[in-house]
């Protein structure tokens, strides 16, 4: 006995720890923090260069407390993939799977069973509970089931006595909602840990090639063409790029439109329409050819804002600034004082700037593409639909009915339980018994 109790006493330990991980408070106070982590992910920048928090955050922290260490630090650049959001995932999953075990499951069980109420005085017990004077209890009772039958209620009679129920399947929904959010869960951890992601600017033109783990080439993305739709203000209102994909041997897979809210899926990779931006601009230095010159963004003069610093002399002196927002021009011209001194048309003719003829041939953009493969999708879409169809099944009110004839004293007892909506039930039985008593009369 001395050796069974310290055995007995670890095991009630573990009964309580499984009792308060599957703790309806412990799960809602997890929802709560992953709702925050979440909240923090959408408002901080995600899997950007370290470098970008360091310049966003060290002169000023985010929310006067993090610089750009401590968001690094505490994974807050890749919230949905770090490892304590992973735990807390799998926490609320593990917390989900226990309450469905010691609760949902034996509920379930115990609907599934039928209960035998045998003596009037247990029916008055119930919640709603109706005794009918009546000549021949038998043949009402006989009534009674037929009713319900009609009515679309199972049944199971025995001598004497009835019992039905109704809308046994609500019971599943508590249990279903935790399997989806289980599998949910289990999707989303799964697309975070083995999905993939990219970002890159392609001009048209240019292609990009995707590599296997092993290092073989799956799959050649080009932009063939590449569009700006404008308002008559000249705002973006549309992108829209024209792709070609080939396999790793050069075989045409053909010609795809992908445009913003309308991505590309294929073989498990979805292409979207990221953002765009502008990738070089074809210049003409007096009589020379036209050079194609790479730009890069100038973020202090503007959101979007593209440049190139060019030299005017051979020596590589008195450089200007060309600078462009969009592919459709005007290039405004600074000088080293930042002084503006010209202003250039795409495809129009040159002007002098300090003394050397310049002309903007025209302005290539880039278009900016996002894929992601990520192979939990189908989990979390599947773990939706099973959430959402439980639910509704949740709503679905089980609704259970008793009745025992007690032919001595010329009575017949109802009773019945109700797991939602009581009320409703309560008005539904007297109309039920109503059309019982009716229904001999006019027979």
């Amino acid at each position: 006995m001395n050796t069974a109790a310290p055995s007995l006493g670890r095991w009630g330990q573990f009964g309580r720890l499984l009792a308060w991980i599957s703790d309806l408070r412990v799960a809602i106070g997890l929802l709560l923090v992953i709702a925050i982590a979440s909240g923090i992910g959408t408002l901080v920048p995600q899997k950007e260069d370290g470098a970008l928090y360091h310049r966003v955050f060290d002169g000023k922290p985010w929310l006067g407390l993090l610089n750009g260490d401590a968001i690094l630090r505490l994974q807050l650049d890749h919230v949905y993939s770090s490892s304590w959001f992973l735990a807390l995932l799998a926490w609320l999953g593990l917390a989900l799977i226990l309450c469905s075990w010691r609760r949902q499951w034996p509920a379930l069980q115990a609907a599934l069973r039928w209960i035998d109420y045998r003596s009037p005085r247990q029916l008055s017990k119930l919640t709603l509970a109706e005794t009918l004077e009546s000549p021949d209890p038998r043949a009402e009772l006989t009534a009674l089931q037929t009713l319900l039958a009609v009515r679309g209620w199972q049944l199971q009679p025995a001598e004497g006595r009835l019992a039905a129920r109704k809308g046994v399947l609500g019971r599943v929904g508590p249990l279903l909602v935790h399997t989806g959010l289980v599998v949910l869960m289990v999707g989303a951890a799964w697309g975070a840990l083995a999905g993939q992601r990219l970002e890159r600017y392609l001009a048209p033109g240019r292609e990009l090639e995707l590599l296997s783990r092993r290092g073989d080439s799956q799959l050649t993305v080009a932009l063939a063409d590449f569009r700006v739709e404008r308002d008559p203000a000249g705002r973006p209102e549309q992108f829209r790029s024209q792709l070609e994909l080939s396999d790793g041997k050069g075989a045409s897979l053909g010609a795809y439109e992908i445009s913003v809210n309308h991505p590309l899926r294929f073989r498990g990779l979805t292409m979207y329409q990221a953002d765009w931006s502008l990738a070089a601009i074809g210049v003409q230095l007096g009589k020379s050819p036209i050079l194609e010159l790479p730009l890069q963004p100038f973020p202090q003069l503007g959101e979007q804002v593209w440049g190139i610093v060019l030299p005017t002399r051979p020596d590589g002196s008195e450089p200007v600034l060309l600078t462009a927002s969009n592919e459709q021009g005007p290039i405004t011209v600074y000088s080293a004082e930042a002084q503006v001194i010209g202003s250039l048309s795409p495809g129009g003719p040159a002007v002098d700037i300090q003394g050397l003829p310049l002309r903007v041939a025209s302005v290539l953009p880039a278009s900016g593409l996002l894929l992601k493969r990520d192979p939990g999708v189908p989990l979390v879409y599947a773990g939706f639909a099973i959430a959402l169809a439980g639910g509704s099944l949740s709503l679905v009110a089980t609704r259970q009915l008793w009745a025992v004839a007690e032919p001595e004293r010329g009575r017949l007892h109802v009773g019945g339980l109700c797991n939602r909506n009581l009320t409703a039930f309560a008005r539904e039985l007297p109309q039920l018994l109503a059309e019982l008593r009716s229904t001999p009369q006019q027979g």
